[in-house]
């Protein structure tokens, strides 16, 4: 009698915890490059399977750079079909348990739908459940979850050392299910069951670009706007998710239309404007993100200009915005140390004397009047003129569409007036040519928070002062 077979008789769970990595590329166009499965029967595991696999195709450079595994390795390495019989053979009869289940088990329905071999397992996924078990933690990323609780990692981002992980994160889980949650209520069913026609033709038809889609009702109605820098799969997702607002929105969407942005600030402008003109109904219904603190500024009795972090008001004029607390002192640490500024004038150290920088000798002194209020105020006034637009005539150059589009955000006197694309043998250089690619669109503190946020982030986006106005 076959492990498998003793253990149902027993109605004894068994689970296949594995682990992929690809080659990274387009939606279903990836190939597996290391596979790793361990049988897992709630106690131990009574079996394994770890391989690399030969993809037959360009393994993407930031996948080789992330897992260390190139083409030169894989030459000799089993193809997936020299590999499939075993694959089949350790996860018959098992729920296939992963960090992210519907990416790993796309993946290999992906490999045997290619060999003509229909794959079908039932599956859990550990980020859900970690969610429903260990509510509040900082992330759920693996790497970031086992840290939080303890659980050793070796070889990151290789299949072999993820899947040990998520063993170990998955011991911890069915500690933690008092209620036995994951045997009674979520088995996951195959995860296509859940969609109809309908569904499977809308996300056969959307291409993996960055935009702004429109899910649409059965009248033609917009009841839901987003954007992604994948639209694909941000509606995959939407179809598939299982949340009571998902299935509310999948019982109503009939069809999905979209437009390119080319890069994701045109794709938030666009999304924010739209919502606001469209009001769609399951827009109103979810959460948006919020900018809840900013950075202001302040001049003290000594002549020496502060900055505080503090809540988002409408009262005091703010240099720029931050989604958390979190995120703005990191920002401000980063600034201390790049533009020699003072912990104590920045609001990082308080204190009636020194801050700690001048103990070891990082800070010039402003804490205690040894800098001139001068010269520390023109290091604080360039931070200030890098993060705000504000009386700035400028335009924010981006990736477009296409190779040979750009497009460009306008910006007239610290306000918002649109945005546009153009090609790259199209000069704007004057306010005519300008004004005549431009969509105009609200300024509003919306519009403010998404492109300071957004600079913030990317450093590399282009942006110009245009003199001609």
């Amino acid at each position: 009698m076959r492990l498998c077979d003793f253990a149902r008789k027993r109605n004894k769970k068994i689970y296949a915890i594995l682990d992929i990595e690809t080659t990274g590329g387009k939606y279903n166009e990836e190939g597996i490059t290391e596979i790793a499965i361990y049988k897992f029967d709630g106690h131990k595991v009574i079996d394994k399977f770890i391989s690399l696999v030969n993809p037959e195709r360009e393994i993407q450079p930031f996948v080789v750079n992330l897992t260390g595994i190139n083409s030169k390795m894989l030459r000799s390495a089993p193809k997936f079909y020299e590999v499939a019989k075993r694959i089949v053979e350790i996860t018959e009869d098992c729920i296939i348990v992963a960090h992210n289940s519907q990416f790993d088990y796309r993946i290999l329905r992906t490999e045997f739908k290619r060999l003509e071999y229909t794959f079908k397992r039932k599956t859990l996924c550990t980020v859900e459940l970690s969610k429903q078990l260990i509510p509040d933690q900082a992330s759920y990323s693996l790497g970031k979850l086992t840290r939080a609780l303890g659980i050793p990692v070796s070889d990151r981002h290789r299949a072999n050392g993820d899947a040990m992980a998520t063993v170990k994160l998955f011991k911890i889980l069915l500690s933690k299910d008092l209620d036995k949650t994951i045997i009674k209520d979520n088995v996951k069913q195959d995860i296509t069951k859940r969609l109809n026609d309908t569904h499977k033709s809308i996300i056969d038809s959307l291409p993996s670009i960055t935009g702004v889609y429109y899910i649409h009702d059965e009248n033609g109605e917009i009841i839901y706007i987003g954007k992604s820098k994948n639209i694909k799969q941000r509606i995959n997702q939407h179809l598939t998710n299982t949340s009571k607002k998902s299935k509310k929105l999948q019982l109503l969407a009939k069809t999905v239309t979209y437009e390119a942005t080319g890069n994701e600030l045109v794709a938030l402008l666009k999304e924010s404007e739209e919502i606001k003109r469209n009001k769609p109904a399951f827009n109103r219904a979810l959460t948006r993100t919020t900018f809840t603190h900013a950075l202001y500024s302040f001049t003290d009795k000594n002549g020496y200009i502060n900055l505080k972090i503090d809540k988002t008001n409408g009262k005091e004029k703010r240099i720029t915005s931050f989604s958390n607390m979190q995120s703005a002192k990191s920002f401000m640490f980063k600034v201390v140390d790049q533009y020699a500024l003072c912990q104590k004038l920045t609001g990082l150290y308080p204190t009636k004397t020194n801050c700690f920088n001048y103990t070891i000798k990082s800070c010039n002194g402003a804490c205690v009047n040894e800098e001139s209020p001068e010269e520390y105020n023109q290091r604080v006034l360039e931070l200030i003129a890098k993060n705000s637009y504000d009386n700035n005539n400028m335009l924010i150059i981006d990736q477009g569409r296409a190779i040979d589009e750009k497009s460009v955000i306008y910006i007239e006197n610290g306000v918002f007036k649109g945005l546009g694309f153009y090609e790259l043998n199209h000069q704007i250089n004057n306010i005519d040519v300008l004004e005549s690619i431009i969509t105009p669109m609200e300024n509003n503190r919306d519009t403010q928070h998404i492109i300071q946020s957004y600079l913030r982030r990317n450093k590399r986006v282009k942006t110009t002062t245009l003199k001609t106005i």
